[in-house]
Protein backbone atom coordinates (compact mmCIF):
# COMPACT_ATOMS: atom_id res chain seq x y z
CA UNK A 1 0.00 0.00 0.00
CA UNK A 2 1.26 3.71 -1.10
CA UNK A 3 -1.36 5.96 -0.22
CA UNK A 4 -4.41 5.68 2.09
CA UNK A 5 -7.21 5.67 -0.76
CA UNK A 6 -5.30 2.22 -1.59
CA UNK A 7 -6.64 1.35 2.02
CA UNK A 8 -10.15 1.30 1.39
CA UNK A 9 -11.81 3.99 3.07
CA UNK A 10 -14.77 5.90 2.84
CA UNK A 11 -14.57 9.44 1.45
CA UNK A 12 -15.77 11.08 4.49
CA UNK A 13 -12.57 10.13 6.61
CA UNK A 14 -10.10 10.15 3.23
CA UNK A 15 -10.79 13.97 3.59
CA UNK A 16 -10.18 14.12 7.07
CA UNK A 17 -6.93 12.98 6.57
CA UNK A 18 -6.16 14.95 3.67
CA UNK A 19 -7.26 18.09 6.39
CA UNK A 20 -4.39 16.59 8.50
CA UNK A 21 -1.88 16.48 6.12
CA UNK A 22 -1.06 12.91 6.13
CA UNK A 23 0.37 11.38 2.74
CA UNK A 24 1.62 7.98 3.10
CA UNK A 25 0.75 5.45 5.66
CA UNK A 26 2.85 5.26 8.26
CA UNK A 27 4.63 0.78 8.63
CA UNK A 28 2.07 0.08 11.62
CA UNK A 29 -0.78 1.87 9.87
CA UNK A 30 -0.02 -0.32 6.64
CA UNK A 31 0.13 -3.16 8.83
CA UNK A 32 -2.92 -2.89 11.15
CA UNK A 33 -5.38 -0.42 9.01
CA UNK A 34 -5.92 -3.67 6.33
CA UNK A 35 -6.63 -6.41 9.04
CA UNK A 36 -8.66 -3.69 10.98
CA UNK A 37 -11.19 -3.08 7.93
CA UNK A 38 -10.96 -6.43 5.76
CA UNK A 39 -10.33 -8.52 8.92
CA UNK A 40 -12.20 -9.69 11.84
CA UNK A 41 -8.77 -10.66 13.53
CA UNK A 42 -7.85 -10.04 17.18
CA UNK A 43 -4.40 -7.96 17.12
CA UNK A 44 -0.92 -7.10 18.96
CA UNK A 45 0.91 -4.54 17.77
CA UNK A 46 4.24 -4.01 19.16
CA UNK A 47 5.28 -0.30 18.85
CA UNK A 48 7.16 2.48 19.86
CA UNK A 49 5.35 5.95 21.04
CA UNK A 50 5.24 8.24 18.19
CA UNK A 51 4.97 5.74 15.25
CA UNK A 52 1.60 6.41 14.58
CA UNK A 53 -0.54 3.97 16.40
CA UNK A 54 -3.21 6.18 17.27
CA UNK A 55 -4.37 6.77 13.58
CA UNK A 56 -3.43 2.94 12.63
CA UNK A 57 -6.59 1.82 15.07
CA UNK A 58 -8.21 5.51 15.29
CA UNK A 59 -8.83 5.78 11.16
CA UNK A 60 -10.60 2.33 10.69
CA UNK A 61 -12.31 2.55 14.27
CA UNK A 62 -14.24 5.46 13.13
CA UNK A 63 -15.23 4.36 9.70
CA UNK A 64 -16.39 1.06 11.40
CA UNK A 65 -18.60 2.72 13.70
CA UNK A 66 -22.39 3.15 13.33
CA UNK A 67 -23.26 6.80 14.06
CA UNK A 68 -27.12 5.01 13.99
CA UNK A 69 -26.81 3.48 17.35
CA UNK A 70 -26.38 6.06 20.02
CA UNK A 71 -25.12 3.76 22.49
CA UNK A 72 -21.07 2.25 23.17
CA UNK A 73 -19.67 0.54 20.02
CA UNK A 74 -15.57 0.69 20.76
CA UNK A 75 -13.77 1.39 23.99
CA UNK A 76 -10.02 2.19 24.16
CA UNK A 77 -8.33 1.92 27.57
CA UNK A 78 -5.35 4.30 27.91
CA UNK A 79 -3.07 4.77 31.15
CA UNK A 80 -2.91 8.29 31.79
CA UNK A 81 -5.27 11.75 31.55
CA UNK A 82 -3.19 12.95 28.95
CA UNK A 83 -2.86 10.03 26.84
CA UNK A 84 -7.06 10.00 26.84
CA UNK A 85 -7.38 13.80 26.50
CA UNK A 86 -4.43 13.27 23.39
CA UNK A 87 -6.40 10.27 21.62
CA UNK A 88 -10.00 11.50 22.15
CA UNK A 89 -8.64 14.84 20.12
CA UNK A 90 -7.20 12.71 17.42
CA UNK A 91 -10.70 10.98 17.02
CA UNK A 92 -12.38 13.71 16.71
CA UNK A 93 -9.76 15.15 13.86
CA UNK A 94 -10.62 11.75 12.11
CA UNK A 95 -14.38 11.58 12.67
CA UNK A 96 -15.00 15.56 12.08
CA UNK A 97 -17.08 15.19 8.67
CA UNK A 98 -19.14 12.22 10.49
CA UNK A 99 -22.00 12.19 13.09
CA UNK A 100 -19.54 10.07 15.31
CA UNK A 101 -19.96 11.29 18.76
CA UNK A 102 -16.73 10.70 21.22
CA UNK A 103 -16.20 11.22 24.69
CA UNK A 104 -13.39 10.99 27.18
CA UNK A 105 -13.72 9.71 31.01
CA UNK A 106 -11.05 10.20 33.19
CA UNK A 107 -10.01 11.29 36.85
CA UNK A 108 -9.43 14.42 38.18
CA UNK A 109 -12.88 15.73 36.02
CA UNK A 110 -16.35 16.12 36.97
CA UNK A 111 -17.79 12.86 36.94
CA UNK A 112 -21.23 14.44 36.79
CA UNK A 113 -20.29 15.96 33.30
CA UNK A 114 -18.85 12.63 32.09
CA UNK A 115 -22.19 11.09 33.13
CA UNK A 116 -24.75 13.64 31.61
CA UNK A 117 -22.64 13.10 28.36
CA UNK A 118 -23.16 9.31 28.55
CA UNK A 119 -26.85 9.50 28.92
CA UNK A 120 -27.23 11.47 25.75
CA UNK A 121 -25.61 8.81 24.03
CA UNK A 122 -21.83 8.33 23.03
CA UNK A 123 -20.68 5.85 20.32
CA UNK A 124 -16.67 5.32 21.16
CA UNK A 125 -15.48 5.70 25.07
CA UNK A 126 -11.84 6.44 25.49
CA UNK A 127 -11.30 5.82 29.39
CA UNK A 128 -8.56 5.57 32.13
CA UNK A 129 -9.72 2.30 33.88
CA UNK A 130 -10.28 3.96 37.47
CA UNK A 131 -12.57 6.29 36.43
CA UNK A 132 -14.03 4.08 33.98
CA UNK A 133 -14.61 1.29 36.91
CA UNK A 134 -16.53 4.13 38.81
CA UNK A 135 -18.70 4.68 36.12
CA UNK A 136 -19.65 1.07 35.73
CA UNK A 137 -20.18 1.23 39.40
CA UNK A 138 -22.45 3.66 39.12
CA UNK A 139 -24.34 2.22 36.34
CA UNK A 140 -23.49 5.07 34.45
CA UNK A 141 -22.11 3.59 31.46
CA UNK A 142 -23.31 -0.03 29.59
CA UNK A 143 -20.81 -2.36 27.35
CA UNK A 144 -23.10 -4.76 26.38
CA UNK A 145 -22.87 -3.28 22.35
CA UNK A 146 -19.19 -2.63 22.74
CA UNK A 147 -17.74 -4.59 19.74
CA UNK A 148 -14.15 -3.65 19.59
CA UNK A 149 -11.73 -3.52 22.87
CA UNK A 150 -8.13 -1.56 22.33
CA UNK A 151 -5.78 -1.56 24.87
CA UNK A 152 -3.23 1.41 24.02
CA UNK A 153 -0.29 1.59 25.85
CA UNK A 154 -1.35 -1.91 27.71
CA UNK A 155 2.74 -2.30 29.13
CA UNK A 156 1.88 0.98 30.83
CA UNK A 157 -1.48 0.12 31.93
CA UNK A 158 0.34 -2.94 33.55
CA UNK A 159 3.47 -0.92 35.09
CA UNK A 160 0.67 1.48 37.13
CA UNK A 161 -0.94 -1.72 38.65
CA UNK A 162 -4.12 -1.34 36.38
CA UNK A 163 -4.20 -5.58 35.44
CA UNK A 164 -7.03 -5.91 37.99
CA UNK A 165 -9.41 -2.94 36.45
CA UNK A 166 -8.66 -4.27 33.49
CA UNK A 167 -9.37 -7.83 34.48
CA UNK A 168 -12.93 -6.49 35.66
CA UNK A 169 -13.81 -4.39 33.06
CA UNK A 170 -12.93 -6.44 30.17
CA UNK A 171 -15.75 -9.27 32.42
CA UNK A 172 -17.96 -6.09 31.75
CA UNK A 173 -17.79 -6.20 27.85
CA UNK A 174 -19.44 -9.22 25.44
CA UNK A 175 -17.11 -11.88 24.62
CA UNK A 176 -18.10 -11.81 21.09
CA UNK A 177 -15.91 -8.72 20.69
CA UNK A 178 -12.60 -8.05 18.93
CA UNK A 179 -9.63 -6.82 20.96
CA UNK A 180 -6.49 -5.00 19.58
CA UNK A 181 -3.57 -4.30 22.20
CA UNK A 182 -0.79 -1.92 21.51
CA UNK A 183 2.31 -1.79 23.62
CA UNK A 184 5.70 -0.91 23.10
CA UNK A 185 7.47 -4.02 25.21
CA UNK A 186 6.02 -7.74 25.04
CA UNK A 187 6.41 -8.91 29.22
CA UNK A 188 4.88 -12.04 30.74
CA UNK A 189 1.95 -9.89 31.97
CA UNK A 190 1.39 -8.50 28.61
CA UNK A 191 0.99 -12.01 27.20
CA UNK A 192 -0.89 -13.61 30.15
CA UNK A 193 -3.66 -11.00 29.22
CA UNK A 194 -3.81 -11.74 24.94
CA UNK A 195 -3.95 -15.64 26.07
CA UNK A 196 -6.87 -14.81 28.18
CA UNK A 197 -8.73 -12.59 26.52
CA UNK A 198 -7.76 -12.67 23.16
CA UNK A 199 -8.57 -15.43 20.32
CA UNK A 200 -5.58 -16.26 18.18
CA UNK A 201 -4.64 -13.17 17.90
CA UNK A 202 -2.24 -11.82 14.52
CA UNK A 203 1.01 -10.06 15.77
CA UNK A 204 2.74 -7.17 14.35
CA UNK A 205 5.55 -6.11 15.10
CA UNK A 206 7.72 -3.14 14.11
CA UNK A 207 11.43 -3.49 14.57
CA UNK A 208 12.89 -6.32 17.36
CA UNK A 209 10.69 -7.12 19.71
CA UNK A 210 11.09 -4.96 23.47
CA UNK A 211 13.12 -2.50 21.15
CA UNK A 212 13.81 1.32 20.54
CA UNK A 213 12.97 2.77 17.21
CA UNK A 214 15.97 2.90 15.04
CA UNK A 215 15.90 6.60 14.43
CA UNK A 216 17.41 7.05 18.37
CA UNK A 217 20.82 7.48 18.67
CA UNK A 218 21.57 5.93 22.29
CA UNK A 219 24.29 7.80 24.02
CA UNK A 220 26.03 7.94 27.89
CA UNK A 221 28.24 9.69 29.76
CA UNK A 222 30.44 7.83 32.41
CA UNK A 223 30.70 10.66 35.47
CA UNK A 224 30.87 10.72 39.16
CA UNK A 225 27.40 10.79 41.33
CA UNK A 226 28.79 14.14 42.36
CA UNK A 227 29.15 15.95 38.78
CA UNK A 228 26.01 14.74 37.11
CA UNK A 229 23.82 17.98 37.42
CA UNK A 230 27.41 20.04 36.11
CA UNK A 231 27.05 17.65 32.90
CA UNK A 232 23.45 18.04 32.38
CA UNK A 233 24.11 21.77 32.27
CA UNK A 234 27.15 21.32 29.71
CA UNK A 235 24.55 19.61 27.77
CA UNK A 236 22.01 22.19 27.82
CA UNK A 237 24.43 24.61 27.01
CA UNK A 238 26.23 22.49 24.20
CA UNK A 239 22.78 22.27 22.90
CA UNK A 240 21.21 25.95 22.57
CA UNK A 241 17.96 24.85 20.49
CA UNK A 242 17.91 21.35 23.22
CA UNK A 243 14.24 20.87 24.11
CA UNK A 244 14.32 17.48 26.09
CA UNK A 245 12.55 15.57 28.86
CA UNK A 246 15.40 15.07 31.53
CA UNK A 247 14.40 11.56 33.71
CA UNK A 248 14.59 11.39 37.46
CA UNK A 249 14.63 8.57 39.64
CA UNK A 250 12.10 10.06 42.36
CA UNK A 251 9.90 13.08 43.24
CA UNK A 252 12.79 14.71 45.70
CA UNK A 253 15.23 14.44 42.98
CA UNK A 254 13.43 16.22 40.05
CA UNK A 255 12.80 18.71 42.00
CA UNK A 256 15.80 19.23 42.99
CA UNK A 257 17.30 19.34 39.60
CA UNK A 258 14.65 21.31 38.12
CA UNK A 259 14.83 24.03 41.17
CA UNK A 260 18.64 24.33 40.11
CA UNK A 261 18.02 24.71 36.81
CA UNK A 262 15.84 27.17 36.94
CA UNK A 263 18.25 29.29 39.72
CA UNK A 264 20.82 28.80 37.21
CA UNK A 265 18.70 30.84 34.83
CA UNK A 266 17.44 28.02 32.52
CA UNK A 267 13.60 27.59 31.44
CA UNK A 268 13.08 24.38 33.05
CA UNK A 269 10.17 23.58 35.64
CA UNK A 270 9.46 20.14 37.33
CA UNK A 271 6.62 17.56 36.56
CA UNK A 272 6.16 14.76 39.47
CA UNK A 273 3.60 13.18 41.65
CA UNK A 274 3.34 16.04 44.05
CA UNK A 275 1.85 18.58 41.91
CA UNK A 276 -2.29 18.81 41.88
CA UNK A 277 -3.63 18.31 38.11
CA UNK A 278 -3.76 22.49 37.67
CA UNK A 279 0.03 22.48 38.61
CA UNK A 280 0.69 19.81 36.14
CA UNK A 281 -1.35 21.02 33.49
CA UNK A 282 0.00 24.29 33.53
CA UNK A 283 3.90 23.13 33.15
CA UNK A 284 2.61 20.50 30.64
CA UNK A 285 1.36 23.91 28.62
CA UNK A 286 4.32 25.83 29.10
CA UNK A 287 6.45 23.05 27.89
CA UNK A 288 3.86 22.20 24.65
CA UNK A 289 4.40 25.80 23.89
CA UNK A 290 7.80 25.50 24.17
CA UNK A 291 8.15 28.07 27.19
CA UNK A 292 10.49 25.44 28.20
CA UNK A 293 13.34 24.35 27.43
CA UNK A 294 13.75 21.17 29.90
CA UNK A 295 10.73 19.19 31.16
CA UNK A 296 12.54 17.80 34.48
CA UNK A 297 9.79 14.45 35.40
CA UNK A 298 9.45 11.19 37.04
CA UNK A 299 8.51 8.14 35.01
CA UNK A 300 5.61 8.33 36.71
CA UNK A 301 4.64 11.78 35.76
CA UNK A 302 5.76 11.69 32.46
CA UNK A 303 3.47 8.71 31.21
CA UNK A 304 1.22 9.01 28.50
CA UNK A 305 2.84 12.55 27.00
CA UNK A 306 2.41 13.29 23.77
CA UNK A 307 4.80 16.29 22.84
CA UNK A 308 5.95 16.69 19.39
CA UNK A 309 10.03 17.14 17.98
CA UNK A 310 11.79 16.63 21.41
CA UNK A 311 15.20 16.70 20.46
CA UNK A 312 16.73 15.05 23.18
CA UNK A 313 15.24 12.58 25.98
CA UNK A 314 18.16 12.71 29.55
CA UNK A 315 18.19 10.34 31.75
CA UNK A 316 19.70 11.95 34.88
CA UNK A 317 19.19 8.37 36.70
CA UNK A 318 18.76 5.10 34.50
CA UNK A 319 15.47 3.42 35.44
CA UNK A 320 15.71 0.43 37.58
CA UNK A 321 13.49 -1.59 35.20
CA UNK A 322 15.37 -1.86 31.70
CA UNK A 323 11.95 -1.73 30.38
CA UNK A 324 10.83 1.73 31.62
CA UNK A 325 13.77 3.17 29.37
CA UNK A 326 12.25 1.78 26.40
CA UNK A 327 9.19 4.04 27.05
CA UNK A 328 11.60 6.97 28.36
CA UNK A 329 13.70 6.97 24.82
CA UNK A 330 10.57 6.28 22.68
CA UNK A 331 9.59 10.27 23.61
CA UNK A 332 12.25 11.38 21.25
CA UNK A 333 12.35 10.31 17.13
CA UNK A 334 8.86 10.19 16.37
CA UNK A 335 7.07 10.21 13.69
CA UNK A 336 10.00 8.84 11.37
CA UNK A 337 12.59 11.90 13.07
CA UNK A 338 15.68 11.56 14.53
CA UNK A 339 15.85 11.64 18.12
CA UNK A 340 18.46 11.68 20.54
CA UNK A 341 18.79 10.06 23.97
CA UNK A 342 21.42 10.48 26.74
CA UNK A 343 22.26 8.49 29.94
CA UNK A 344 24.20 10.14 32.33
CA UNK A 345 25.65 6.99 33.89
CA UNK A 346 28.30 7.01 37.14
CA UNK A 347 30.41 4.09 37.69
CA UNK A 348 27.58 2.02 40.15
CA UNK A 349 25.52 2.41 37.01
CA UNK A 350 27.71 0.53 34.54
CA UNK A 351 25.78 -3.24 35.40
CA UNK A 352 22.46 -0.67 34.75
CA UNK A 353 23.57 0.02 31.38
CA UNK A 354 24.71 -3.14 30.54
CA UNK A 355 21.57 -4.66 31.16
CA UNK A 356 19.66 -2.21 29.17
CA UNK A 357 22.42 -2.57 26.53
CA UNK A 358 21.14 -6.42 26.15
CA UNK A 359 17.19 -5.69 26.06
CA UNK A 360 17.51 -3.27 23.19
CA UNK A 361 20.67 -5.14 21.68
CA UNK A 362 22.52 -1.86 20.69
CA UNK A 363 25.61 -0.90 22.53
CA UNK A 364 25.28 2.62 23.68
CA UNK A 365 28.16 5.07 22.51
CA UNK A 366 30.00 6.71 25.26
CA UNK A 367 30.73 10.19 24.39
CA UNK A 368 32.93 12.96 26.28
CA UNK A 369 31.60 15.75 28.55
CA UNK A 370 31.90 18.79 26.37
CA UNK A 371 34.52 20.86 27.53
CA UNK A 372 34.28 24.66 28.27
CA UNK A 373 36.11 25.70 24.88
CA UNK A 374 33.67 23.48 23.17
CA UNK A 375 30.10 24.97 24.56
CA UNK A 376 31.25 28.61 24.32
CA UNK A 377 32.01 27.80 20.59
CA UNK A 378 28.90 26.25 20.01
CA UNK A 379 27.09 28.85 21.84
CA UNK A 380 28.46 32.06 20.21
CA UNK A 381 28.15 30.18 16.37
CA UNK A 382 24.45 29.67 17.78
CA UNK A 383 24.58 33.79 18.46
CA UNK A 384 25.67 34.00 15.11
CA UNK A 385 23.76 32.22 12.70
CA UNK A 386 20.94 33.79 14.78
CA UNK A 387 22.38 37.62 14.22
CA UNK A 388 22.47 36.87 10.63
CA UNK A 389 19.20 35.96 10.14
CA UNK A 390 17.08 38.60 12.34
CA UNK A 391 14.27 40.57 11.02
CA UNK A 392 15.44 44.06 10.66
CA UNK A 393 12.23 45.35 9.63
CA UNK A 394 11.67 47.32 12.47
CA UNK A 395 10.44 51.33 11.61
CA UNK A 396 10.24 51.98 14.77
CA UNK A 397 14.05 51.97 15.59
CA UNK A 398 14.79 53.87 12.45
CA UNK A 399 14.41 57.34 14.06
CA UNK A 400 17.32 56.61 16.73
CA UNK A 401 19.65 55.09 14.10
CA UNK A 402 21.36 58.71 13.94
CA UNK A 403 21.69 59.04 17.22
CA UNK A 404 23.01 55.69 17.47
CA UNK A 405 25.99 55.83 14.54
CA UNK A 406 27.04 58.55 15.87
CA UNK A 407 27.99 57.31 19.56
CA UNK A 408 29.84 54.22 17.70
CA UNK A 409 31.98 56.43 14.94
CA UNK A 410 34.66 56.38 16.99
CA UNK A 411 34.57 52.22 17.61
CA UNK A 412 36.05 50.05 14.31
CA UNK A 413 34.57 47.37 13.23
CA UNK A 414 36.88 44.87 14.92
CA UNK A 415 36.13 46.43 17.99
CA UNK A 416 32.88 46.78 17.89
CA UNK A 417 31.85 43.46 17.08
CA UNK A 418 34.19 42.28 20.71
CA UNK A 419 32.08 44.23 22.50
CA UNK A 420 28.63 43.68 21.09
CA UNK A 421 29.91 39.64 21.97
CA UNK A 422 31.11 40.15 25.21
CA UNK A 423 27.91 41.90 26.11
CA UNK A 424 25.93 39.34 25.16
CA UNK A 425 28.03 36.36 26.32
CA UNK A 426 30.08 37.86 29.47
CA UNK A 427 28.12 36.05 32.09
CA UNK A 428 28.19 33.01 30.36
CA UNK A 429 31.84 32.96 29.21
CA UNK A 430 32.94 33.38 32.55
CA UNK A 431 31.50 30.18 33.73
CA UNK A 432 33.46 28.35 31.38
CA UNK A 433 36.78 30.63 30.23
CA UNK A 434 38.06 29.92 33.51
CA UNK A 435 36.15 26.98 34.79
CA UNK A 436 38.10 23.55 35.10
CA UNK A 437 36.66 20.52 33.19
CA UNK A 438 35.15 17.67 34.77
CA UNK A 439 37.35 14.54 34.60
CA UNK A 440 35.83 11.70 33.12
CA UNK A 441 35.74 8.95 36.15
CA UNK A 442 38.05 5.81 35.44
CA UNK A 443 36.22 2.46 34.84
CA UNK A 444 36.78 0.07 37.31
CA UNK A 445 38.52 -3.11 36.25
CA UNK A 446 36.48 -6.11 34.70
CA UNK A 447 37.68 -9.97 35.23
CA UNK A 448 35.71 -11.43 33.01
CA UNK A 449 32.52 -9.75 34.57
CA UNK A 450 31.21 -6.39 34.62
CA UNK A 451 30.98 -6.58 38.60
CA UNK A 452 33.83 -4.83 40.76
CA UNK A 453 35.74 -6.66 42.38
CA UNK A 454 35.85 -7.08 46.81
CA UNK A 455 38.56 -4.69 46.96
CA UNK A 456 38.12 -2.09 44.11
CA UNK A 457 38.13 1.97 45.04
CA UNK A 458 38.01 5.07 43.20
CA UNK A 459 41.69 5.36 42.01
CA UNK A 460 41.83 8.86 42.74
CA UNK A 461 43.24 8.26 46.04
CA UNK A 462 45.57 6.08 47.97
CA UNK A 463 43.93 6.77 51.00
CA UNK A 464 42.59 3.38 53.12
CA UNK A 465 38.81 3.24 53.16
CA UNK A 466 37.18 2.21 56.42
CA UNK A 467 33.52 0.13 55.54
CA UNK A 468 30.65 1.59 57.33
CA UNK A 469 26.94 0.48 57.47
CA UNK A 470 23.76 2.36 57.73
CA UNK A 471 19.88 1.35 58.38
CA UNK A 472 18.78 2.86 54.99
CA UNK A 473 18.64 1.36 52.09
CA UNK A 474 16.54 0.80 48.09
CA UNK A 475 13.11 0.03 50.39
CA UNK A 476 13.48 3.91 51.59
CA UNK A 477 14.19 5.30 48.66
CA UNK A 478 18.20 5.45 49.39
CA UNK A 479 20.41 5.60 46.61
CA UNK A 480 23.94 7.56 45.86
CA UNK A 481 22.28 10.61 45.38
CA UNK A 482 20.43 10.41 48.71
CA UNK A 483 24.03 9.31 50.72
CA UNK A 484 25.79 11.68 49.39
CA UNK A 485 23.45 14.36 50.18
CA UNK A 486 22.72 13.45 53.84
CA UNK A 487 26.75 13.48 54.04
CA UNK A 488 26.92 16.81 52.50
CA UNK A 489 23.93 18.31 54.78
CA UNK A 490 24.98 16.85 58.35
CA UNK A 491 28.94 17.53 57.73
CA UNK A 492 30.96 20.43 58.10
CA UNK A 493 34.66 21.19 56.87
CA UNK A 494 36.38 18.91 53.98
CA UNK A 495 34.53 17.31 51.61
CA UNK A 496 34.67 13.50 52.74
CA UNK A 497 36.08 11.40 49.83
CA UNK A 498 33.25 8.04 49.65
CA UNK A 499 34.20 5.07 47.85
CA UNK A 500 32.60 1.92 47.30
CA UNK A 501 29.07 1.70 47.85
CA UNK A 502 26.44 -1.30 47.85
CA UNK A 503 22.98 -0.68 48.63
CA UNK A 504 20.56 -3.37 49.63
CA UNK A 505 16.76 -3.28 50.10
CA UNK A 506 16.84 -2.14 54.04
CA UNK A 507 20.30 -1.17 54.54
CA UNK A 508 23.35 -0.19 53.06
CA UNK A 509 27.26 -0.55 53.16
CA UNK A 510 29.64 2.48 52.07
CA UNK A 511 33.46 3.36 51.83
CA UNK A 512 34.99 7.00 53.33
CA UNK A 513 38.29 7.15 54.11
CA UNK A 514 39.80 6.03 57.34
CA UNK A 515 40.76 9.13 58.74
CA UNK A 516 37.18 10.51 58.41
CA UNK A 517 35.16 7.64 60.11
CA UNK A 518 34.86 8.35 63.37
CA UNK A 519 33.85 12.57 62.88
CA UNK A 520 31.27 10.45 60.05
CA UNK A 521 29.25 8.21 62.34
CA UNK A 522 29.40 10.83 65.14
CA UNK A 523 27.96 13.48 62.76
CA UNK A 524 25.32 10.96 60.66
CA UNK A 525 24.10 9.17 63.93
CA UNK A 526 22.15 12.68 64.88
CA UNK A 527 20.30 12.68 61.56
CA UNK A 528 17.20 11.55 59.92
CA UNK A 529 16.33 10.39 56.59
CA UNK A 530 12.09 10.52 55.82
CA UNK A 531 11.81 11.07 59.55
CA UNK A 532 13.47 7.82 60.35
CA UNK A 533 16.35 7.82 62.27
CA UNK A 534 19.53 7.38 61.24
CA UNK A 535 22.06 4.89 62.07
CA UNK A 536 25.74 3.97 61.20
CA UNK A 537 29.02 2.27 62.51
CA UNK A 538 31.41 0.14 61.01
CA UNK A 539 30.64 -2.64 59.63
CA UNK A 540 31.65 -5.77 61.56
CA UNK A 541 34.05 -8.20 60.91
CA UNK A 542 33.55 -12.25 60.70
CA UNK A 543 36.11 -14.40 62.69
CA UNK A 544 37.99 -14.93 59.03
CA UNK A 545 38.51 -11.46 58.86
CA UNK A 546 36.08 -10.70 56.14
CA UNK A 547 32.94 -7.93 56.49
CA UNK A 548 30.30 -9.13 57.42
CA UNK A 549 27.15 -9.58 54.95
CA UNK A 550 24.11 -9.00 57.79
CA UNK A 551 24.46 -5.38 59.61
CA UNK A 552 24.30 -4.99 63.04
CA UNK A 553 21.00 -5.30 64.69
CA UNK A 554 19.00 -2.98 66.97
CA UNK A 555 17.20 -3.89 69.70
CA UNK A 556 13.73 -2.03 69.21
CA UNK A 557 13.00 1.43 71.08
CA UNK A 558 11.02 -0.02 73.91
CA UNK A 559 13.50 -2.35 74.67
CA UNK A 560 15.65 0.56 75.65
CA UNK A 561 13.20 2.32 77.46
CA UNK A 562 12.41 -0.74 79.76
CA UNK A 563 15.99 -1.46 80.46
CA UNK A 564 16.50 2.42 80.97
CA UNK A 565 13.70 2.34 83.86
CA UNK A 566 15.29 -0.40 85.85
CA UNK A 567 18.45 0.91 85.68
Amino acid sequence: MTNFEELGFDPNVLKAVQDLGFLQPMPVQSKVIPLMLHEECDIIALAQTGTGKTAAFGLPLVQATDTRLNTPQALILCPTRELCIQITGDLSDFAKYTDLRILAVYGGSSIENQIRSLKKGVQIIVATPGRLIDLIGRGAVKLANVNTVILDEADEMLNMGFLDSINEILEEVPEARRTLLFSATMSSEIAAIAKKYMNSPVEITMGVRNSSAENISHNYYLVHARDKYKVLKRIADHEPDIYAIVFCRTRKETQEVASKLIHDGYNADALHGDLSQAQRDAVMNKFRQRNLNMLVATDVAARGLDVDDLTHVINFSLPDDSEVYTHRCGRTGRAGKNGISISLVHLKEKNNLHKIERLLKKSFNAIPIPTGSDICGKQLFNWVNKLETVSTDHKEIEKFLPEIRAKLAGIDRDELITRVISLEFDRFLDDYRHGEDIIDPVPEKESGSSRPGKNDRFRHSQEKYARLFINVGKTDGFYPEQLIDLINTNTRGPKIPIGKIDLLKGFSFFEVEEKYATGLIADLNKAKYRKKRIAVEIAKEKSGGSKQAEPFRRKPEKTFRKAKRKR
